[in-house]
């Protein structure tokens, strides 16, 4: 595996020494907190590459938390693992950008599993452009933002900016739903097909603020979305 740091937020104490140590064997930076509190402090002083978080905190609500984290910063991957099967707080964890959601109890091996996709996926970001321009329109991976044809620089989530990339990728084609629930958020996860809907929403507003449509995204009834790319 890497070295990537890691801000692992449990307050469950044998829980949390367990995960520590084992991610740890597996060559990761860790670091624990058991409060939000402590968390934020060492969020500020780490600045992680990843967040695993639990939701119910002695001080605090772990959803919050990484509201405040996306806040600092757009590349901290969000991961969660909790107890709380609830689809609700699933479908927001995943609105704000969060890369998976894991119930308890889990295998140390499915946590270590779902990373390796998340950084094998963050290994394949690095070789992409760092900037895409179609017409007046701008887009910067790396950046997490957009620029519309008006000239005006939005902020994309990290799912936004996965989606765009996969379908600039496979431009051209329909890409279904499920492709993206899989190739995205992975295959244990279980995001609504509303989920995907509300995150194209931002960018087929986007590519329509350029009038001479050289990148449109339209919707396939009950399948997914295709990317059009004029060429030239």
């Amino acid at each position: 595996m890497s070295n990537f740091s890691v801000l692992l937020v449990e307050d469950e104490e044998n829980l949390g020494s367990t995960l520590r140590d084992y991610l740890r064997t597996k060559r990761f930076e860790v670091e624990w907190a058991s409060t939000a509190k402590e968390a934020r402090s060492l969020f500020s002083s780490m600045k992680p590459a990843i967040a695993i978080l639990d939701i119910g905190l002695p001080d605090g609500n772990g959803i919050e938390l990484a509201k405040e984290f996306r806040k600092l910063s757009r590349e901290c991957v969000l991961l969660f693992c909790t107890a709380l099967n609830d689809p609700t707080l699933r479908v927001e964890s995943f609105e704000l950008g969060a890369e998976d959601y894991i119930t308890k109890p889990f295998e140390l091996k499915e946590l270590t599993l779902r990373l390796d996709r998340i950084l094998k996926s963050r290994k394949t970001a690095l070789h992409n452009p760092d900037e895409y321009t179609f017409g007046k329109l701008i887009f910067w991976p790396k950046r997490f933002e957009i620029q519309d044809a008006e000239g005006l620089i939005s902020s994309l989530g990290q799912k936004e900016c996965a989606i765009l990339e996969l379908l600039l990728e496979l431009k051209n084609e329909v890409v279904s739903r499920d492709q993206m629930i899989e190739l995205i958020w992975g295959e244990n996860s279980f995001p609504t097909n509303r989920t995907i809907d509300n995150y194209i929403v931002k960018l087929r507003k986007w590519a329509e603020s350029d009038n001479e449509g050289i990148l449109k995204i339209s919707s396939v009834r009950g399948i997914g979305y295709k990317l059009e790319l004029k060429e030239g």
